[in-house]
Formats: C-alpha cells, sequence, structure tokens
C-alpha cells in the first residue's frame, strides 16, 4: 500500500506543469520517499494546485480543521507543500516539483537528498526537452542594460523590483548541494531573491531573511561584479530572481554542454564584439559562464553559445562588447502563473 501511494503521488506532480516524469531507476521514488511519510503523500493528492482555506480541504479530507491545520503547517514548514497568507490567514495547496518543492528543501537539504537529485535530473531534462516556454529567463545585468535606449522594463532588473513591498533573500540551494557533494564553488552564497508570496514562505520556513531595496541593489551590484548570470522569473511581473553560476545552477551547467546553449535559453540579446577595439586581452573569455568567447587575433563570440547575459561586458577595459537585439523576441507573461499555464498547454496537460 505505502508503495502504491508514491506511485501515484508521482503521477499526481506529474500532472502538474513542472512535470515529475516516472523513470527506469525507480529514483523519483526514492526521492518522493524521503519527503513525505505515506499519510502526507495521501494528504497531498486530496489537495488542489491553488491556494486553499484550512475548512475547505478539513471537509474534503475528513479532518478536523485542528488535525488538518497541524498536518498542512508541518508539509509547508517541510516544503513539500506551499503556503500563502491572505488577511491573516494560511492557505495551503499543492505544488510542484521544480521550480518547487527542490528549492524549497534548502533548510533540510541533505547528502542523500543531493544525489538522489543529481541521479534524477538527467530523466526531468530529457522530459522538458520539448517544452517550449521556460520557468526562468536569462536578461543583462544592470550596468549594461542602462547604456541602451528603449529597453523594455522586463528586461531591466532594477526595474522588475520596483514596487516589491516585501523581499526576501535566501541561501542558493545549487550551490549549497554542490557543496554537499564536494563540488563548493567561489561565488557567494546568500544570493537568491524572492518577492511577495515567495519571499514570505522562506521567510517564515526560516529559510530566508526580509530585506529592503537597498540591500536588493547592493546583491546586484555584488552579482554583476562576480560575474553570476541574472535569472528571473520568466514574467513581467517576477516573484523570483537567481543569480546564477555555471559550475551549480543545473539550467546552466547543462546548457554549458550543449553545441548552442544560446537557442535553448529564454534570453531577448546577444553579446556582439568590436574587431577594432578588442586588444584580445582575453578578460571576455574568463567571465563568461557559457564558454560563448574564442580568443585568436581579437575576442569572437561563437555563434549559438551566447545567452545574452552581458558578464563579459563591464569588465571589457576597452568597451568593445555590446548587446543587440534577438530578433522577433516577445515580450514574457505576464507573470509566473501564465508562465506555468503556458507549460502545461505546451506538455498537453488538460
Amino acid at each position: 500500500m505505502s508503495e502504491d501511494i508514491y506511485v501515484r503521488l508521482r503521477s499526481f506532480l506529474d500532472a502538474l506543469p513542472g512535470g515529475f516524469p516516472a523513470t527506469d531507476s525507480g529514483v523519483e521514488i526514492k526521492i518522493l520517499k524521503k519527503l513525505y511519510t505515506p499519510e502526507q503523500a495521501e494528504l497531498t493528492l486530496k489537495l488542489k494546485n491553488e491556494p486553499e482555506e484550512i475548512s475547505s480541504i478539513a471537509g474534503r479530507v475528513g479532518m478536523t480543521e485542528a488535525e488538518a491545520a497541524a498536518m498542512l503547517e508541518e508539509m509547508a514548514q517541510n516544503g513539500v507543500i506551499y503556503r500563502v497568507r491572505r488577511d491573516g490567514r494560511a492557505l495551503y495547496q499543492a505544488f510542484q516539483f521544480l521550480v518547487g518543492i527542490y528549492e524549497f528543501q534548502l533548510k533540510n537539504l541533505d547528502l542523500e537528498f543531493s544525489e538522489l537529485f543529481e541521479a534524477y535530473l538527467p530523466y526531468f531534462g530529457m522530459s522538458m526537452a520539448s517544452v517550449k516556454t521556460g520557468q526562468l529567463r536569462r536578461i543583462p545585468v544592470g550596468s549594461v542594460i542602462e547604456t541602451k535606449t528603449a529597453v523594455a522594463p522586463y528586461n531591466n532588473v532594477r526595474e522588475l523590483i520596483k514596487g516589491k513591498d516585501f523581499i526576501a533573500v535566501q541561501q542558493c540551494i545549487c550551490r549549497k548541494e554542490q557543496g554537499l557533494l564536494g563540488h563548493p564553488c567561489d561565488f557567494p552564497g546568500e544570493t537568491c531573491l524572492g518577492f511577495g508570496d515567495f519571499a514570505r514562505f522562506y521567510v517564515d520556513n526560516g529559510m530566508g531573511r526580509q530585506i529592503d531595496h537597498a540591500e536588493v541593489l547592493r546583491i546586484l551590484d555584488m552579482a554583476e561584479e562576480k560575474g553570476l548570470v541574472v535569472s528571473p522569473t520568466n514574467a513581467q511581473n517576477i516573484d523570483f530572481i537567481c543569480l546564477c553560476c555555471s559550475c551549480c545552477c543545473p539550467g546552466l551547467r547543462f546548457g554549458k554542454m550543449m553545441e548552442r546553449p544560446g537557442d535553448s535559453m529564454d534570453t531577448a540579446y546577444v553579446s556582439t564584439i568590436d574587431s577594432e577595439l578588442c586588444t584580445a586581452c582575453g578578460t571576455c573569455v574568463d567571465r563568461c559562464p557559457m564558454d560563448a568567447i574564442k580568443l585568436d587575433d581579437v575576442a569572437e563570440i561563437i555563434d549559438g553559445r551566447c545567452i545574452g547575459c552581458g558578464v563579459c561586458i563591464p569588465t571589457c577595459p576597452v568597451e568593445a562588447i555590446s548587446l543587440e537585439d534577438k530578433p522577433g523576441k516577445e515580450a514574457p507573461p505576464k507573470d509566473f502563473e501564465e508562465v506555468l499555464q503556458r507549460i502545461k498547454a505546451e506538455r498537453g496537460l488538460s
């Protein structure tokens, strides 16, 4: 019976936009057994993919409100379901594995889960390869975009954070995981930014701390200095910003292995180098997270590899690098909910 509940939970999670495909190895079942008790798995199957009042959930699952509240809050604290707050009331819902449950394991992450996740990633990546809409975009670092004219606000990281009234920062789970696996990197750990409900979830769960706009700007400046890739929600109204490195971030790690990562990552720009100005100093080669620049008599962008992050531009001593618009790029979805709905449609889910 307990084995069957995890198979049913896997199918349930796979029907959510982010997906949770089955594998030949069964590693996904091992992940679920580590995260959920059989009772928690059973309750998750009865949740909706939208926030609900405790009273509605309790009535549907045959619990008292007190029993449901205690169990739901424990599951939210463990990061296996999602909680939002409305007018001081907690509402709960089922949530997808990635982006979602995996990231919510920040305070519980250990070596065993890290190894299971790494074993599962190739299966997950293959299952989502045909999905056109990504959950994240890559946009240029702040100082670079400010040199361009007629830039849409959703491509300017400083415009994206304006008007956000609750902001949190937390440790990058990708760097924490790689550290546990024995592959630590030298980039700062506390770099993931959340806004609104996502930020409150992290703060309420003891995974992050609330910060103000001034600290957000300092973190973004630090990320630019260090050469991190700005990766916000693939939407005009963002819920989070990841500041990624290609040594730890799964999307960049696997992207770097591709022949043409620029074709598969959602970005509105590509770098270009003025050969008349370039002195072949090699600074841009060292900075590029995608190995998209080769150096001969001058530096040259390798076709299809640039992801438009702009990391190479601020440190060019002769200002030989600039951004060009990628033709035919449309505005991103309105919000994360629309992102997920597009992914769901592209996966053929009703």
